[in-house]
């Protein structure tokens, strides 16, 4: 029986019809996989059915009873809770704090009952195999347990129906593991689940329904038994999954970056680690990709050669010549520039127009004197926005009205307007549909094709196999696979990422 439904769901934003007459409906013990590319409708569909969003016409139903919604409060005093895509932490609060904000246990004299808050905080982190002290700032958190956290928080909730958006784009495939066996303890109570992913094999994985959406209208669904992978892609994009990944010819040029016993200290653990005697060299026109577990050192590598966190000992060269303490700015300068993997925290300024974030990071370009040349700021945000293909009205647009991909080619763009040697992109298809991350992989090759060196972080296993021209695999700081494109399967990497053994076990890649 359905839990929640909804029929002819229509949404308008100004001329926009984000939702064009869209039936929906979530199961009681069941999980319900919803695909589509981003603006595709997903995620305006489910901010309706958990009362953020009010519809343009059409109806909602809990229990086959009609209801209409005030507000997201209304909506999870019936049970219905949402995980957003991008996370609603309080970064100067704590874990605890964030877990109950606005659903505070008091005690009898109404007081706050931190007590038994921080019991609770304690259990469903617990739950989540997380070892965080609840009293532990969210700000202090990696991207990763600050998801974990968002996620604890609707657990507490005790929904009927839990609508998840994006849950694990920052997560490990252990932390994975572990949310999956969550949400089938949930179902198996009689929770309905509604799962929106980009990872498409994970949410087909866990799901016993799928629907598709595509441009604001329904255009399949399935039970998920009966479907595949490539089924899911051709409804959602119109074509076959093969595509996704670029074909390339690789033509090597000089060496551009080489990385020598990198020594990097682990910024939330100075006692630990983060990369242990790592060298690496990547030559013009080459794409290199990292793969890890989470905690492998992929995200601090990148920082370190970016001058964001501090490097213990070793050498990095760039076009042969040594980086000493340079900061970010002087690194920018001499061509290497980082993509983050947090595009809203690191990557955007939210208050700023599509223009001026393409433009930030190289405003120096078009300075003259003490003035800057407007014209010439203009024509390249404009020759930007057409090369990296984002979907916008205008540069004069807020960066919050794009989709996450276009957020991220957004990002991505901005790097290139400094015209980099080196790129550094870590995790760059994270939280970005099929079709957007076709966009971005093929931005990766044309940049490789001009004879940029591209060194990128991943943790889809789909994406290391078929993307890179050499993928290291990391491991607790070190390098411990290095494969060629072609050269690996997908248990051989899934080995390598644990440490063990492999065909080309190595301290040093090159």
């Amino acid at each position: 029986m359905s839990v929640l439904s909804a029929s002819q769901i229509t949404k308008v934003f100004g001329g926009t019809h984000a939702l064009k007459g869209v039936d929906f409906a979530a199961a009681a013990g069941r999980v319900t996989a919803l695909f589509g590319e981003n603006g595709a409708g997903k995620s305006t569909l489910m901010k309706i059915l958990a009362g953020i969003e009010t519809p343009t016409t059409g109806h909602i139903a809990v229990d086959g009873e009609p209801v209409t919604f005030g507000s997201a409060r209304e909506a999870a005093d019936l049970g219905i809770v949402i995980i957003h895509q991008e996370l609603s932490l309080c970064a100067n609060l704590s874990v605890e704090d964030n877990l109950f904000l606005g659903r505070e246990r008091v005690t009898g004299a109404g007081a706050v009952d931190r007590k038994t808050e921080r019991g609770l905080a304690a259990d469903i982190l617990r739950r989540l195999e997380e070892e965080i002290d609840p009293r532990t700032l969210v700000g202090e958190l990696r991207l990763g347990q600050q998801q974990l956290v968002e996620i604890a928080r609707a657990l507490l909730q005790d929904a009927r129906v839990l609508i998840m958006d994006e849950p694990t784009s920052a997560l490990s495939e252990p932390e994975v593991e572990v949310l999956f066996r969550l949400i089938r303890e949930l179902t198996a109570d009689g929770v309905a689940v509604v799962y929106i992913s980009h990872h498409l094999d994970e949410a087909l994985s866990i799901a016993d329904d799928v629907v598709v959406l595509r441009d604001g209208s329904l255009v399949a669904t399935s039970a998920a038994k009966d479907v595949d992978l490539g089924w899911i892609v051709r409804q959602m994009v119109g074509r076959d999954q093969d595509s996704l990944f670029p074909e390339r010819d690789t033509v090597l040029g000089d060496e551009l970056l080489s990385v020598t016993d990198l020594v990097v200290p682990d910024p939330s653990n100075n006692d630990r680690l983060a990369i242990d005697g790592l060298t690496v060299r990547v030559r013009a026109g080459e794409i290199v990709g990292l793969y890890g577990l989470m905690g492998a050192g992929r995200t601090e590598l990148l920082e370190a050669l970016a001058g964001r966190i501090p490097i213990q000992s070793g050498e990095v060269r760039l076009d042969g010549e040594p980086l000493g303490g340079e900061g970010i700015r002087d690194r920018i300068s001499r061509g290497l520039m980082l993509v983050p993997e947090d595009r809203q925290r690191d990557g955007l300024v939210q208050t700023m127009t599509v223009g001026e974030n393409l433009s930030l990071a190289g405003l120096l370009a078009f300075a003259k004197r003490i003035f800057l040349s407007r014209s010439r700021e203009d024509a390249a945000v404009q020759r930007t926005i057409t090369d990296v293909t984002v979907k916008t009205s205008s540069p004069k647009s807020p960066i919050g009205a794009l989709s996450g991909g276009n957020q991220q080619k957004v990002v991505i763009g901005k790097a290139l307007l400094t015209e980099p040697r080196v790129l550094l992109l870590d995790e760059p298809s994270r939280g970005v549909d099929v079709g957007a991350k076709a966009d971005v992989f093929a931005l990766m090759a044309e940049q490789a094709r001009r004879g940029l060196a591209v060194l990128f972080t991943t943790s889809e296993a789909e994406e290391a196999l078929h993307i890179p021209d050499r993928l290291l695999v990391l491991a607790r700081g070190r390098i411990v696979g290095e494969f060629r494109r072609g050269e690996l399967t997908r248990e051989d990497l899934m080995s390598a990422s644990g440490g063990a053994a492999s065909a080309k076990q190595t301290g040093e890649a090159s």
